[in-house]
């Protein structure tokens, strides 16, 4: 097991940036608005992390690839998140969590565990963590990556509404567009450089 320390930052950053203005950062405050937000937390750390396992899982096979496909994949990969990001506003605070109301750690649990697992498929995180994981290594990115997105949602529970009054999502997403854009221009330059 090699950790690299510069790829456990830079998974935990774009991660984290990432997930930030993404819906399930307010499904998990709107859960934590009606639910003890510990059982909530434990909920959803548990769903991102069997997310980032197979997202991992699946850029370990795309590492498998011959040099210049993983980083042109990687590019292409970057180039379409950097897009997401910076496209604009999507309505994903529209998609928090329902009104229902559970007590009780199995049911809170259950829950935030079903509600985040369901949303995050395909998402941007997890396309991101699989290409990091492809280009970056498995351990150091899983690390990362599940660091990044249990701090979100101890963010969301914690404070939540100071973020939202204070600091413009859109803000956000443009930091995360534009560092997931100079990784989609590093992995292309990295193919007739490298």
């Amino acid at each position: 097991m090699h950790l690299d320390p510069f790829a456990v930052l830079t998974a935990f950053g774009l991660i984290f940036l990432a997930e930030l203005p993404d819906k399930t950062m307010f499904a998990s405050l709107a859960m934590g608005t009606r639910m003890r937000p510990l059982y909530v937390w434990f909920g959803t750390s548990a769903a991102f992390l069997a997310h980032v396992a197979i997202a991992v899982g699946a850029g370990s096979l795309i590492g498998l690839l011959p040099d210049w496909i993983v980083k042109l994949v990687s590019a292409a990969l970057f180039a379409f998140g950097a897009f997401m990001l910076l496209r604009g506003g999507d309505g994903d605070e529209d998609d928090a969590a329902s009104g229902a109301t559970a007590s009780g750690f199995r049911p809170v649990f259950a829950t935030a565990f079903a509600t985040v697992f369901i949303s995050e498929w395909g998402d941007l995180t997890q396309i991101t963590t699989a290409n990091l994981a492809a280009t970056e290594g498995t351990w150091s990115t899983a690390i990362g990556a599940a660091a990044a997105l249990m701090s979100v949602s101890a963010l969301a529970l914690v404070a939540g509404r100071f973020i939202a009054k204070r600091v413009p999502l859109r803000t956000v997403q443009r930091i995360g567009g534009l560092c997931m854009a100079g990784l989609a221009i590093w992995s292309l330059t990295e193919i007739f450089v490298g």
